[in-house]
């Protein structure tokens, strides 16, 4: 069997995960300590950054993984990369944010937020594995509680919760998510989230 540098081995078993890998794994997989994984990832980075590769290993909801530069994303959503199945509407992107920036939060409390109803789009995220039921309110009813999931965490390409974008920020950032979306097919699911066709409100 051929001998391979550490940096080969893990940029290789990366390669093959479409899911986030942790240091952990890869250390056991590549019979490294844990620590060292750590180095190897760094000077990989390193290496992408001084040979201009249009991608990097992000650490992402707890494990390494290959994405693409951010810088890149105008050019892959013209190539049309990104299909609409794999998309989230306007309606959905504001309801998820709120969760990720309220939880746990119930239906109600959402709905009072938005000043729509958001039960479809709350079916559409928990298909999605975007969020998750996390228990239920101590009120009366006992209604349900929702939080996000890692995939939310995968989905948006962070490392955890802590670093979503300062609320004064998320107004701009759904504006521009909003510009890119008349490129793309509109989901058919997602088209019906709005009943009755009512103004989007955050």
């Amino acid at each position: 069997m051929a001998e391979y540098s550490k940096q080969t081995i893990v940029e290789g078993l990366l390669f093959a995960s479409v899911e986030p890998v942790s240091a952990g794994k890869l250390a056991r997989a590549a019979e490294m300590k844990e620590d060292e994984v750590v180095k190897v990832v760094s000077l990989l980075n390193g290496q992408y950054e001084k040979e201009g590769r249009a991608f990097r290993i992000l650490n992402i909801s707890g494990g390494y993984q290959f994405r693409a530069l951010p810088e890149l994303a105008g050019y892959i959503r013209s190539l049309g990369r990104q299909i609409a199945a794999h998309r989230l509407s306007q309606a959905a992107l504001q309801t998820i944010s709120v969760v990720a920036y309220r939880q746990p939060i119930g239906r109600a409390e959402i709905e009072k937020i938005r000043g729509v109803n958001v039960q479809g789009v709350l079916k559409t995220l928990l298909e999605r594995k975007l969020i998750t039921v996390c228990g239920r309110a101590p009120v009366l009813g006992r209604p349900l509680l929702y939080s996000t999931t890692p995939e939310f965490l995968r989905y948006f390409g962070l490392p955890d919760l802590g670093h979503l974008p300062k609320e004064s920020e998320l107004e701009v950032i759904l504006g521009e998510e909003s510009a890119d979306s008349r490129y793309l097919e509109s989901d058919k699911d997602e088209q019906n989230e709005e009943l009755g066709g009512q103004q989007v409100l955050m």
